[in-house]
């Protein structure tokens, strides 16, 4: 295994990972419940640490948001805080600081398949940004979300007060400036606003 750190992120490759099959990395995150930990297509290991303070708190608002609306909507699908990884179609395990999958996706899974990292992509999932995180990193992330499956995702930078609205065959984000404005669910997610005041 060759280790590698940039930004607050250590990145494990080599030819054991490669092999690793998905019930071993499962296995492996079991063994590191401290860390968050995420896989590329490529089945290099991405260990982050946990967040900071002011992250986690920003995290806990944007979600108590989404609760507000799934507790309405419970029968459209569910909802799925930041410890969630999900196996995606390119074979990447990517844990969304929030996310949503509808009721069709989800009860199509077996019960082994939800108890471990669901092999789904997410409908919508959110990406929020914190001090050690690089844009170009998450910006890329979002690419990968789309690629395998995702109708709508979020990057939210607020310190930047500035989110970007990432949708199927757009080639680039809507750039929303401000903090005061709301972000619109659309068809993924009806009827939901997200207050992005909350995020300060």
């Amino acid at each position: 295994m060759r280790p590698t750190l940039t930004e607050d992120v250590i990145t494990l490759r080599g030819p054991l990972l490669a092999g690793m099959s998905d019930d071993e990395f499962f296995e492996f995150c079991q063994q590191h419940p401290e860390l968050r930990i995420e896989r590329t297509a490529d089945h290099e290991i991405m260990i982050m640490s946990p967040t900071g303070s002011r992250s986690g708190k920003r995290n806990a608002r944007l979600n108590g948001q989404l609760y507000i609306w799934f507790q309405a909507n419970a029968q459209l699908g569910e909802f799925f805080d930041s410890n969630t990884g999900f196996t995606l179609p390119d074979g990447s395990v990517l844990s969304p600081d929030a996310s949503w999958v509808s009721a069709a996706k989800w009860n199509a899974l077996t019960t082994a398949q939800q108890d471990k990292f669901a092999p789904v992509c997410p409908e919508f999932v959110v990406e929020l940004k914190s001090a050690t995180d690089t844009l170009r990193t998450l910006q890329a992330k979002m690419l990968d979300y789309l690629r395998n499956g995702t109708q709508l995702a979020w990057l939210l930078d607020p310190d930047a007060e500035t989110a970007y609205i990432y949708r199927p065959g757009r080639p680039e984000p809507e750039v929303v400036q401000g903090f005061d404005n709301e972000l619109s669910g659309e068809t993924v997610l009806p009827g939901f606003q997200l207050r992005l005041a909350e995020l300060r």
